[in-house]
């Protein structure tokens, strides 16, 4: 990375099919090893109900990208949830995923969503608090319960 590089710089735009191969190695950055034929479908099916966005920042390639979802629920309102956020090792602290984090709560509110939530693992102290920063509060902590099914 270069000391000239900044947020401004960055060409922050929505996330292409050909983009796919680089999420997916992004994907390991946050400790998740996801196929890329997995990350072209996610993309093929985001425009199906309009409720999915993902976007890039991409300088001589994807540096950063962010997924989000606008949903609704018995038990909530409208709302919109972050369901990944990733920056390359090298373009952390210069703004990269506060650029992101700003275009997915402009999607968010665009699509009538009052709130934009997120969810870290309670190991990722460096993210809480980049979060923090950006204005998000913490509200609860719980247990994610899985069950294998197939």
């Amino acid at each position: 990375m270069h000391s000239s590089d900044s947020p401004q710089e960055a060409n922050i735009r929505e996330a292409l099919p050909s983009d796919a191969p680089r999420i997916a190695a992004l994907c390991v950055q946050l400790g998740y090893d996801v196929p890329v034929s997995h990350v072209e479908r996610s993309l093929g099916r985001r425009d199906v109900d309009g409720e999915m966005f993902v976007a890039v920042v991409a300088r001589v390639g994807v540096v950063g990208w962010v997924a989000v979802n606008a949903q609704e629920s018995i038990l909530t309102s409208r709302a919109a949830e972050v369901r990944g956020l990733v920056v390359e090792d090298e373009y952390r602290g210069i703004g990269v995923g506060a650029l992101l984090l700003a275009r997915a709560e402009r999607w968010a509110r665009e699509r009538g969503c009052p709130t934009l939530f997120l969810r870290s693992n309670v190991v990722r102290d460096r993210a809480h608090a980049f979060y923090e920063r950006c204005g998000y509060a913490r509200k609860k902590s719980q247990h994610v319960f899985e069950k294998q099914l197939a």
